[in-house]
């Protein structure tokens, strides 16, 4: 089975897939948005990934729906430190509103431009490069897989 039908197949396998990826691209010290914080589990599973002992890692959580930011709070203090959770700051608003309360140095669009750009000059003998973006809803967020062949 190829990995898009495992990502299609069920939801577990898809989380499986989704950490995956994230284990490749995040790296300790690094700063994570969770665009859409739900049950509050990838914010666990990002912020797991981001801190260090430095307190240089963070998770930038945002979720409409006040359930679920309470739900993340809740995970967040049954699973992790009290250090690891001042790593974690969450807003209750709409991911299309996500460069309100970023730091001045993330830049979410240029990144993803930088991203695609150097996927699309890696050889198509050598890589895989595919994005993965809802077009009913341009302001979701974008994965972007990169594959060595």
């Amino acid at each position: 089975m190829s990995w898009w039908g495992i990502y299609l197949a069920r939801r577990r396998q898809r989380k499986w897939l989704i950490c995956r990826v994230w284990r490749h691209v995040l790296h300790k010290g690094d700063i994570a948005i969770d665009a859409t914080c739900g049950n509050g589990y990838d914010t666990v599973a990002m912020l797991k990934m981001l801190a260090d002992e430095s307190g240089r890692g963070r998770v930038y959580g945002m979720d409409i729906q006040t359930e679920a930011l309470e739900n993340t709070s809740s995970v967040l203090d049954k699973t992790v430190t009290q250090k690891e959770k001042e790593l974690v700051k969450l807003f209750p608003i709409c991911h299309s509103r996500m460069d309100e309360v970023l730091p001045e140095n993330t830049a979410v669009r240029e990144e993803l431009e930088t991203v695609e750009g150097f996927a699309s000059g890696l050889c198509v003998d050598g890589w895989i490069c595919c994005k993965f973006q809802m077009l009913n809803r341009p302001l979701a967020p974008v994965l972007v897989f990169i594959f060595k062949r």
